[in-house]
């Protein structure tokens, strides 16, 4: 017999490469068809387990290798961020661990809340394991600043058709529907009764449901009326090194750059989109100094949007924030959006006094962290030659789902973003699939523009109508749209999961109830 301690070593391997494979789902991959055999069998190991183990903590730790496997293969491309500056090169081992591990501790808490509360009946603990599976994850994507990356519906980023189920129910009631349907297989493993096998093939008969409504909704929106709008938005995508935040780089060459990739149209009336921090060591207050510039290549006809940081004084204590910036071509500021949701250590330093004694500062600027901005409002656009509301989202932002929409009633959402920081890895990549999730939930264009990164039009079915890929210098040009009404989930947002979160525990309870289940 395998001795106990020998027989551990084994099931941490186990687990470790369940995570591991389950990693092969996300995008760019999206092999989803191995969630059906990964999470399966984590569950089946869970429920294997429970009799051989009085002790009830060690599925915390059951449940934090699965994680640990899942998310140091899924987000090794975040401690790439500290490869450009020296001061953070030492935290790079460091970080691939620790960042990896403190997710993985929500995936312990999915495990042991399941033992704990685990019904007896078959049924019922199925559905115990996928709603407390769910309700940690939005637990991760809500506290501190939210951990929303990689969710296990982000596997069904390219089957747009059922994908579109979102644009009422939302990506987490989306992602508990994901846990149940790949992890219905055990039942028919778990059990040999016939009937078992029928959650498998209810959860895939919903599953085609989903895809023929996404299927009527492509058709719908197919025979919608092409509306050519009054004047085009220009998205900018730049390719300028990320190097610029630690060197001192001209900015009149960086602006001379971006000016070019524009190719201003001197009769065409264009709102130029240009990336998050394109231009450091320049303060919003301060852009007027380059008028002359500017005023050689755009007139009255144009708007400028940008990401480019501002500060103010408050109290006493002078404010950094990173902006969304609309100029006209005299660079007067029309309007501005200060971020809300700030990055942990990129843009803001937790425990910034004592973390700061030891030489640790944040990724982005060389001065004192973000503050945060107090609400995000749509931007209203009316000027001479302009009318439209967009609502404004900086890098990061695009990530969370339900969070983002306070009010309804806008026309598109523009996401400015700088994926540079995280070089030549998936995570670029990772990044732009929150794009096609947003678009779907909200029914809204979104117009994406990264430096070193995917810059693209979705349409509001998640379809890309346009795009510029990584690492290169291009614009494209929003020139057309079609309508659809607003969606269910923009209206009501989360408030759906909460709904599906009490099915699920009606579900738990009837099943309990029956004597033969």
């Amino acid at each position: 017999m395998i001795n106990s301690k020998k027989k551990f070593y084994i099931e941490v391997i186990f687990l470790i490469s369940l995570g591991l494979l389950t990693s092969l789902s996300l995008p760019p991959l999206n092999y989803f068809i191995i969630n059906f055999l990964t999470l399966s069998l984590f569950y089946i190991f869970l429920v294997k387990k429970l009799p051989e183990n009085k002790n009830k903590k060690i599925f915390f730790i059951y449940g934090w290798f699965f994680g640990f496997g899942y998310f140091v293969s899924n987000l090794y491309w975040i401690p790439i961020s500290l490869t450009f500056d020296e001061n953070f090169k030492f935290l790079i081992p460091l970080t691939i661990i620790l960042i990896p591990g403190f997710l993985s501790l929500f995936y312990g808490l999915i495990s042991y809340l399941f033992i704990i509360l685990k019904p007896k009946k078959k049924l019922s603990s199925f559905f115990l394991f996928s709603i407390t599976f769910a309700i940690i994850e939005f637990f991760r994507g809500s506290i501190l600043t939210g951990f929303p990356w990689n969710l296990i519906a982000y596997s069904f980023s390219n089957q747009l058709e059922v994908l579109n189920i979102t644009s009422i129910i939302g990506t987490y009631s989306f992602n508990l529907f994901c846990i149940s349907l790949f992890t219905s297989p055990s039942l028919i493993i778990l059990s040999k009764k016939k009937k078992d096998a029928g959650v498998f093939i209810a959860f895939l008969i919903i599953t085609i449901s989903f895809y023929a409504f996404g299927s009527q909704k492509f058709k719908k929106f197919n025979d919608e009326k092409i509306n050519k709008h009054e004047f085009k938005i220009r998205i900018i995508s730049s390719n300028i090194s990320i190097d610029r935040f630690y060197n001192d780089v001209d900015p009149i060459q960086g602006i001379e750059d971006l000016i070019k990739i524009s190719s201003p149209p001197e009769n065409e009336k264009v709102i130029f989109i240009w990336p998050e921090g394109i231009l450091p060591g320049i303060f919003q207050e301060e852009l007027a100094q380059y008028k002359e510039i500017f005023n050689k290549a755009f007139n009255e006809n144009h708007l400028i949007i940008l990401g480019i940081d501002s500060k103010s004084k408050e109290d006493q204590t002078l404010k950094y924030f990173n902006s969304f910036s609309l100029f006209d071509h005299d660079l007067n500021l029309i309007n501005s959006y200060n971020k809300v949701n700030l990055v942990p250590f990129g843009e803001f330093l937790p425990f910034e006094k004592i973390l700061k004694k030891i030489g640790i500062k944040t990724i982005t600027n060389n001065y004192q962290s973000y503050s945060n901005g107090k609400v995000r409002d749509i931007m209203e656009i009316n000027q001479k030659n302009f009318s439209l509301k967009i609502l404004p989202l900086i890098c990061y932002e695009i990530i969370y789902s339900g969070r983002i929409f306070r009010d309804n009633d806008f026309d598109y959402i523009i996401n400015i973003s700088e994926d540079g920081w995280f070089g030549n890895s998936v995570g670029p990549k990772q990044h732009f699939i929150h794009s096609i999730y947003r678009a779907i939930e909200s029914g809204k264009y979104v117009l994406r523009s990264s430096n070193n990164g995917i810059t693209a039009i979705v349409n509001p079915l998640g379809v890309v109508e346009k795009q510029v890929d990584l690492n290169r210098s291009d614009f494209i040009d929003f020139v057309e749209s079609k309508k659809i009404k607003s969606t269910i989930f923009l209206r009501y947002g989360n408030k759906i999961f909460g709904l599906i979160i009490l099915l699920y525990i009606f579900l738990i309870f009837s099943f309990n109830k029956l004597k033969n289940e």
